[in-house]
């Protein structure tokens, strides 16, 4: 039963307010980049300020959700659409950390890009549009169009404001990401005309009228939209182009909030759908994840460019992530929650701390550094924090959510659990030899003694802008590894219904 209450248009407002306000700001001409640039914050900042709080003091229902919106929108071919937005347990704590880290990220690439920064922090809200939208979209067509609309802005900003291989970054990104999209697309229409409805719910009842056979063809679609943006290996081989290649800004949302995108819809759609079959592929699901996790740190290890080790870093973090799905348990899964927020924090802190450091030098290879933190003490002292959350130090978040996977995956009962547990450990073992043998270069090695090397272009440390970028993060960072608990409330009980549904027909045979 839906009441008037409910509509209070707070998540239309979040919505759609990023993208009317960039779009707004293309209209201004370019010479006004530092009023543009400075509208933008402003903008991002309100979003923020008004997400942030209204959503933290909403009370869930017994089913969880916290604010919705729910109307019929069209039918299509007899079948009906619904504007159907709720924030809830499952998608809380994933919407605050795109409204934080959009402002954060302008901020923090100020000066970053030399031409039309103005239009880049315009699409940069439009993009946050389309993030927001798909956490919120309930009905999975709306869903469908907000996973599609992400693309153009991401695509621009990597193809316009990118690397050398700009282009070719950018097209390597869009075409794996809609050809996952389309075989999708079939099987989500599919599905619908089975069910009559675009409604998750409603579709996962007639999914279980089907056949064995066509439940996993079905999931498999799924799926693979999925894995491509998360990305699960082998499709992961965009993401250290497209980092790469992309701006400071482009790196830290995509790896903030964009690649969770993946693996939210995995929670919220593929597995509470297909729940049997979602079961008989765990195991694929894992053996592709614990790969993930131990390939991308090998290749991170033979990396001379900072910013590739780093992009080939979340590829192994966004595995364990991945893992702790799998397990289909109550722990592992509210650790693959909190670890998607601890990578969109540790490893968005590391893109930007690796961009502050590329304007000085204008270099990020590895071999081009040494003796950093003589130069800059207060650089090296926020890079050690973030890189010691990153490979998973205790009292930091890292550790916490990789706990709670390795611990949900080895009590899964599946198996295969244990031996996934204990596989996916060398992962950890693997992070800590590639950040720290990178920092011991970068910051403590032998000075280059090139006098055009990246070190000899060190001449400032941070200023006030950049540390009051990075605080927030660092606090973020104890925060989440101290008293996790403030990040999984809000979710354990819909995770724990989830599970259990999950395995309900599992109970039943």
């Amino acid at each position: 039963m839906i009441t008037p209450w409910m509509n209070t248009h707070l998540l239309t407002f979040l919505v759609f307010a990023p993208f009317l306000w960039g779009a707004l700001l293309l209209l201004f001409p370019e010479r006004q980049a530092p009023l543009v640039k400075l509208l933008a914050v402003l903008g991002a900042a309100g979003v923020l300020a008004v997400g942030a709080a209204q959503l933290l003091r909403g009370q869930p229902d017994a089913l969880g959700t916290i604010v919705l919106e729910r109307f019929h929108w069209f039918s299509a071919v007899g079948i009906p659409v619904e504007y159907h937005l709720a924030a809830d347990g499952l998608n809380l704590w994933l919407v605050i950390l795109t409204v934080f880290l959009v402002p954060l990220t302008m901020l923090g690439t100020w000066n970053s890009l030399p031409s039309r920064p103005g239009t880049a922090f315009a699409l940069l809200l439009m993009l946050e549009s389309g993030m927001l939208g798909a956490l919120v979209a309930q009905d999975l067509l709306l869903f469908y169009l907000f996973w599609e609309a992400m693309l153009l802005p991401m695509y621009f900003l990597i193809g316009v404001w990118g690397g050398a291989e700009r282009r070719y970054a950018a097209t390597k990104f869009l075409l794996f990401t809609l050809s996952g999209s389309l075989l999708w697309l079939v099987a989500l229409l599919y599905t619908a005309g089975k069910a009559g409805s675009f409604a998750p719910g409603v579709m996962a009842q007639a999914v279980q009228a089907l056949p064995g056979k066509v439940q996993g063809t079905l999931f498999i679609a799924f799926a693979l939209a999925f894995a491509i943006k998360v990305p699960l290996f082998p499709l992961h081989t965009w993401l250290p182009d497209a980092h790469t290649e992309a701006p400071t800004a482009g790196s830290v949302i995509l790896a903030g909030v964009l690649l969770k995108l993946g693996s939210y819809g995995f929670l919220r759609f593929a597995i509470p759908i297909f729940p049997d079959a979602a079961r008989h592929f765990s195991l694929l699901l894992a053996v592709l994840s614990v790969a993930a996790i131990i390939y991308g740190a090998l290749v991170a290890m033979m990396q001379t460019d900072i910013k590739k080790l780093v992009a080939y870093s979340s590829v192994s973090h966004m595995g364990f992530v991945m893992l702790g799905i799998a397990s289909m348990t109550v722990i592992g899964t509210q650790g693959a929650m909190l670890q998607m927020l601890n990578h969109g924090i540790s490893t968005g802190a590391l893109f930007i701390l690796v961009g502050m450091l590329y304007d000085r030098a204008h270099t990020r290879r590895i071999a081009d550094f040494g003796g950093v933190a003589l130069r800059m003490p207060v650089f090296t002292a926020f890079f050690m924090i973030v890189t010691l959350s990153s490979i998973g130090l205790p009292l930091t978040n890292g550790f916490a959510g990789e706990f709670l996977i390795l611990n949900g995956t080895y009590l899964s009962g599946f198996h295969w659990g244990k031996a996934a547990a204990c596989a996916a450990t060398l992962g950890v073992l693997f992070s800590a030899a590639y950040m720290l043998w990178m920092v011991k270069r970068v910051f403590w090695g032998p000075a280059n003694p090139d006098p055009e090397s990246g070190t000899a272009h060190l001449h400032a440390d941070l200023d006030l802008r950049e540390i009051a970028v990075l605080l927030p993060l660092v606090v973020l960072i104890f925060w989440m590894g101290i008293h996790p608990q403030t990040f999984l409330t809000q979710s354990e009980g819909q995770v724990s219904r989830a599970i259990l549904q999950a395995h309900a027909g599992e109970v039943k045979r």
